[in-house]
């Protein structure tokens, strides 16, 4: 199962350091499970989307360091990938840029030769074999075809696919300098959201079950954290509804509505529940 995670700090910005395998719950021991790549895109004070991203599996590769990624960013997404389609390889791994968006997508779905036609000579900008590629393309066709609302050609691209081709989990963030996106649909994987306050005598350190984002601070910053799991015993975790899409702008001023409001037309069920979803 693929892992999300996602913070924004608006117009502030944040130093991360990123832990690939020696988090607490490393990613080395959990390989076996998540093997397809880990990747890191965000955004710094300037419009230029940066990508920092590793498609071989943690436990055959020895190039994968204890050594944390450290970035300076307002917005960033993390992304650990559980291969559906496409190979291990750089082009396949998450995030995606298409069109100075930065996109990553915990999910599945079938049918791409509708979807690569859909997109038309957009198709230039994919370069590798993934349905998540594709579905960042189809997001950025669909904000361009919204005369560049990012928001409305995310629900319209979730849109098209629910009612066109087989899947079974569309969930996703999409990240623009001091924005972020995100997308549950429909609901057979977890996504939560989050408000916190990061002060510079502490920090946060930020725990999934297979990484661990150590966040500091300048000064006192409030952040939004868009995550699959759960990650600190905070009583404000809020399960997004199916169909929800937020935004949280560089205010951090939070939005939702809900964007798909009926079940996929061809829906595959998963066999096994996602751990994360529970009744809080």
């Amino acid at each position: 199962m693929c892992r999300l995670f996602g913070i924004n700090a608006g117009t502030a910005q944040v130093h991360v350091d990123y832990w690939l395998v020696d988090a607490p719950d490393s990613i080395l021991t959990e390989s076996h499970r998540n093997p397809d790549g880990t990747g890191i895109g965000w955004f710094a004070q300037g419009p230029i989307a940066h990508v920092d991203k590793q498609p071989a599996s943690a436990f055959t590769d020895s190039g994968f360091s204890g050594d944390a990624k450290t970035v300076t960013a307002r917005t960033l997404i993390t992304h650990i990938r559980a291969a559906t389609t496409g190979h291990d390889a750089l082009e396949n791994t998450h995030p995606f840029v298409v069109d100075g968006l930065v996109v990553a997508h915990n999910g599945g779905f079938g049918d791409l030769p509708a979807v690569q036609a859909q997109l038309g000579d957009l198709m230039d900008q994919v370069h590798g074999d993934t349905d998540s590629e594709r579905y960042a393309a189809l997001i950025a066709k669909f904000t361009a075809d919204h005369d560049g609302d990012v928001g409305a050609g995310l629900a319209a691209a979730a849109n098209w696919l629910a009612d066109n081709v087989p899947m079974y989990s569309l969930n996703c963030l999409v990240a623009t300098p001091g924005n972020l996106w995100a997308l549950r649909y429909p609901d057979q994987r977890a996504l939560h959201v989050a408000r916190r306050r990061i002060d510079p005598s502490t920090g946060a350190a930020l725990r999934t079950q297979l990484t661990e984002h150590t966040v500091r601070t300048d000064e006192p910053v409030e952040v939004v954290i868009v995550a699959s799991e759960r990650i600190d015993g905070g009583q404000d975790w809020r399960m997004l509804e199916a169909g929800e899409l937020i935004h949280v702008g560089p205010d951090l001023s939070m939005t939702s509505r809900l964007v798909l409001d009926h079940p996929p037309v061809h829906l595959h069920l998963l066999d096994e529940a996602d751990p994360n979803i529970d009744t809080f």
